[in-house]
């Protein structure tokens, strides 16, 4: 299906997303990408939410996957 999102945690490094997504900034932009993107999962990204490389430099460890939660937590 053409509309299908795959996001990959990549081991202490960021999320890797395939597929077109519509991200939110808090000041309200909406960023539009396509194909792939890089969201930052270490907080030290200075293009955040996108990745800079940053989690090679600052210690980033990803840890454990854990099972998917059933409800939302917010």
């Amino acid at each position: 299906m053409a509309d299908d999102v795959v996001i990959t945690p990549i081991k202490n490094g960021p999320l890797y997303v395939q597929g077109t997504v519509r991200l939110q900034r808090p000041d309200g932009e909406i960023v539009e990408s396509e194909g792939e993107t890089w969201l930052c999962r270490c907080g030290g990204s200075s293009d955040k939410p996108f990745c800079d490389g940053t989690h090679k430099t600052n210690g980033f460890k990803s840890g454990e996957p854990r099972k998917p939660r059933t409800e939302n937590p917010a």
